[in-house]
Order: structure tokens, then sequence, then C-alpha cells
């Protein structure tokens, strides 16, 4: 089965303040896209990866992120959309047109960019092994309230039941197409799989594969990795 990794990353990132597209601020000096995009190299289970970028940008993040693809293996930079959904999209459409035997597909966020590479495996794995998708997560530890228009609090979940849900999440290339031809727009590619009936499986994600979204998480980040960590 062939593996492609698909990245949307045509977000700009206001709420991290750069003045330059998310995927590419960076931390530690190194952009997010391009640790990510290793991640998902180390795995060693991808050897194509689907960027879908800012449309300005598409030959910066071409620069940057091809010479880290492995002998045999490419890096593809396509124009993004407007939103999530359309650059998961462009880059599904990309993937199963330019690269031959692509049958499961990852689509992962640039944010998540110290995913460790055995969770990529796991995924991948799990779609192997016959699930048409496979979302990696981890329990819910906080308390969870579900509130009402105007802020009351109107039940409590039980959280034994609940999961945080991470990236990258796994497909089988022809359901994720079904999916999106359904749908015109979700944050979450699983939930449109769901939407066509089609059970969604989970494995164990990792607490390193933190969303960078805020300032706060990147000084999160940059003090982990001078520490060691992540």
């Amino acid at each position: 089965m062939g593996v492609v990794a698909l990245v949307p990353a045509a977000g700009r990132g206001e709420r991290l303040g750069y003045g330059m597209p998310k995927a590419l601020v960076p931390v530690a000096g190194v952009p997010l896209l391009v640790r990510a995009v290793r991640g998902l190299f180390e795995s060693g289970c991808v050897r194509h990866v689907v960027i879908a970028a800012p449309p300005s940008d598409v030959d910066v993040v071409n620069t940057v992120t091809a010479p880290l693809a492995p002998a045999g293996g490419a890096v593809h930079v396509v124009p993004g959309g407007a939103e999530r959904s359309d650059s998961v999209r462009s880059a599904l459409v990309h993937a199963l047109r330019a690269i031959p035997g692509t049958t499961v597909v990852l689509v992962h966020d640039a944010a998540r960019a110290f995913t460790p590479p055995e969770v990529v495996r796991a995924v991948v794995e799990a779609v192997r092994a016959g699930n048409p998708a496979v979302v990696p997560v981890l329990p819910v530890v906080d308390t969870v309230k579900e509130v009402d228009a105007g802020g009351l609090v109107v039940a409590t979940p039980d959280r034994s039941a609940l999961r945080v849900v991470q990236t990258p999440q796994g497909f089988d290339a022809r359901v994720l197409l079904r999916a999106h031809e359904a749908a015109s727009s979700a944050t979450d590619d699983a939930g449109l799989v769901e939407r066509l009936g089609v059970k969604v499986a989970t494995v164990p994600g990792h607490q390193d594969a933190m969303k960078i979204t805020t300032p706060f998480d990147l000084a999160v980040a940059e003090a982990l990795l001078a520490g060691g960590g992540a």
C-alpha cells in the first residue's frame, strides 16, 4: 500500500502574531512545517508528502521542504484554499492523480510539529490492518461541561468516554475522497468520514503531539526544546 501524507498548511496563523504563514513560524530556528514533514519521513512509512501552501508562498515552502524527502520520495507543494478542508481536498486530488499507488493517506497538521514517528507508524499500521479511518487520541484529563447559549451548564459528560484527537489521521484514500466529495467544509477529516457512516478506529496518541496555536504554545515548545524535551 502506498502511503502519502497530506499537510494543509495554508493558514495565516494570526493568533501566533508572526506576520507570516503559521506553518513557517520557527521554533528554535526551524519552521513548524519542516519539523512536521521531517517527522513524517522519519516514521519510515511515508515517502511522499503533499503540502497545501498559501498560494503566494508555494515557492518558499517548496524551497524549505524539498530537501527533506528521502531517496525515492518527494515533497509536492500545491496551492491551498481559503478553508482547511479546501486545502486537504486539493492535496488529496493531487496525490491520487500524481502519485501512483496511493492507497493510504494521512492528514497531518503542521502545528503538531513534534508528533513522534511512532505515532505515525501506529496510524499507518492500523489502516493497513483494515480500518478505513484511524485517529490518534489521548484521554481527557479535565472535567468537561456542556453549556447552553447563555453560558449556563446543562450537562457534565462522563470524561471516561471522551478523547482528545490528534494528527496524523489516517484513511483509506478512496474513503477520504468520498467524504470530501459529500461535504463542503470541516475542521476534522475523521468527522467527515463519520458522516458517511464509516467507523473510525483509534490508536494511542502522545503528549508531544501538542498543537501549537498561540504564543504561549510556542513558548512551551521553545522551553521543551531548550530542556531536551519534545
